[in-house]
């Protein structure tokens, strides 16, 4: 006997389906208010026709109408018919201009047009398996370095490095410091400039990357400051540093249990290895209440778990979730570890993992 059907019940999914991808549509939009810096001029306009906003960002008008036409229908921006004016409110410039970091979450939504360029790629590996490798993903890192300047450098200073009990006052003194997956290297750079008696070393397998961020570290003369292109899998140092940090970069690995034994072997005996990782459970019914779920698990199968999986490795995923990491931190040698969330980051968890 078939199940009948509950109208209603029919009706409300239906509605959330079309709310979800009326959303969709509106987030690559606000990618594109971010990427042309519309957000941040209609932060700094009074109440502007299309047109003086057009010439006050040096953009098409026609497109520009066309954008605000989205931003007014989706209740982003305020439009007034009489005068045919539009107004960005200051409550929502407060997470949409670059004057909001770390709160911009238009940097997020940037995401949405970068993935969704590799989705016939994800469609084929569904069927015949394999991964999607970085190369396919031409502005991920540009992206990644705006995310980073949010929830890493910002908060940095302030907010990271105080979670390590008694850090600041060694590395006033001088202590050798390593940055796993260390991308441009903007984190090491602020830090190399707070402590310069400390000597700081980032590792990362891009050669563009660490060529950019070497090349910033010269230009600001830090002396203390070295990049390399290294496989973190492959480190090949015992006991070299006080203190190594891993910025969002372990879950993609290839090989992340062999790179997570390779910097404990690597780690002082008195030192602290800071992980900031996706914050999130390894089982799926346990983050049913995380708001922020649904796109974890879709930027772990459209490229973290993919990238590894290219590379012939663990795909992990974005979503291994706190037990898996807490296990192979342990199965690495760690034989202390705490978890601490910080309020300016919503996305992470932040291990704070030790040999003693």
């Amino acid at each position: 006997m078939s199940e009948t059907l509950n109208q209603a019940k029919a009706q409300a999914f239906a509605d959330q389906m079309m709310n979800m991808i009326n959303g969709g549509f509106l987030a690559l939009m606000t990618s594109v208010g971010h990427r042309t810096g519309l957000f941040d001029t209609l932060a700094e306009l009074p109440p502007a026709t299309s047109d003086r906003i057009a010439a006050a960002s040096g953009l098409n008008e026609r497109y520009v109408r066309e954008w605000l036409g989205a931003m007014v229908t989706g209740r982003i921006v305020e439009y007034n018919a009489e005068n045919e004016n539009y107004k960005l409110p200051r409550e929502h410039a407060a997470v949409l201009t670059r004057a909001a970091s770390p709160n911009n979450l238009a940097t997020t939504a940037q995401f949405l047009p970068i993935l969704g360029a590799v989705e016939d790629r994800i469609v084929d590996c569904f069927h015949k398996g394999g991964g999607v490798p970085y190369s396919e993903f031409p502005r991920f890192h540009e992206v990644m370095v705006e995310e980073s300047n949010q929830t890493v450098v910002a908060g940095l200073l302030t907010n990271i490095l105080p979670l390590v009990e008694g850090i600041e006052e060694k590395l006033r003194e001088g202590i050798d410091v390593l940055d796993v997956g260390c991308g441009r290297g903007r984190a090491l750079q602020l830090l190399a400039e707070k402590f310069p008696k400390s000597r700081f070393t980032g590792y990362d397998f891009s050669e563009e990357t660490i060529a950019a961020a070497q090349s910033e570290a010269d230009k600001k003369g830090l002396g203390n400051l070295r990049f390399a292109v290294k496989d973190v899998a492959r480190i090949g140092e015992s006991e070299a540093y006080h203190l190594i940090t891993a910025f969002d970069a372990i879950h993609d690995q290839a090989q992340p249990a062999r790179v997570l034994g390779e910097i404990a072997r690597a780690l002082k005996p008195e030192g602290t290895f800071l992980m900031q990782d996706i914050g999130g459970s390894s089982h799926v019914d346990r983050n049913l209440d995380d708001p922020l779920a649904p796109t974890k698990y879709t930027i772990s199968c459209m490229h973290c778990m993919t990238v590894s999986l290219a590379q012939g490795g663990a795909g992990l995923g974005t979503m291994w979730g706190r037990e898996t990491a807490e296990r192979m931190l342990a199965e690495a040698g760690f034989t202390s570890v705490r978890v601490r969330q910080l309020e300016h980051d919503i996305m992470n968890y932040y291990y704070l993992a030790t040999k003693r």
